[in-house]
């Protein structure tokens, strides 16, 4: 199975994985809902940034994904849970594991496990009460 080397690679991943996402019945409609179809091909190259910062070091990204997510939070009416942020682990791992077995491969999945396990914790502590 090949490794991942570049930029080009990561792109493949984000590419497969949002397209997975948009179908997926639990999380579809969510980010079909949150990001219009018009802004994709924007979001997805901003995505690659956010991936090919963390797995090569290279400051690519620029953005606020933790605003991102409460915003998201909010349009769901302050439903988002465990079961969002473990259904989107579950498509990452799968892509990563139908695409790439190596190293990178592997920090990409721990990256992915600490940042929703991050990204809900916030989500939760932002919410009024």
């Amino acid at each position: 199975m090949p490794e991942i080397q570049n930029r080009e690679d990561v792109n493949k991943i984000v590419l497969t994985f949002y397209n997975r996402i948009r179908k997926d019945a639990v999380l579809g409609p969510i980010f079909n809902t949150a990001i219009q179809e018009e802004k994709w091909p924007e979001h997805l190259e901003k995505l690659t940034d956010f991936w090919y910062s963390n797995l090569f070091g290279v400051r690519t990204f620029t953005g606020n994904p933790v605003q991102a997510h409460i915003k998201t939070d909010n349009m769901m009416k302050n439903t988002m849970g465990p079961e969002h942020f473990e259904r989107w682990l579950e498509l990452w791992f799968t892509t990563i594991d139908a695409l790439f077995d190596d190293q990178l491969a592997q920090r990409a999945k721990q990256v992915a496990h600490n940042i929703a396990r991050r990204q809900l914790m916030i989500v939760y502590s932002t919410r009024s009460n």
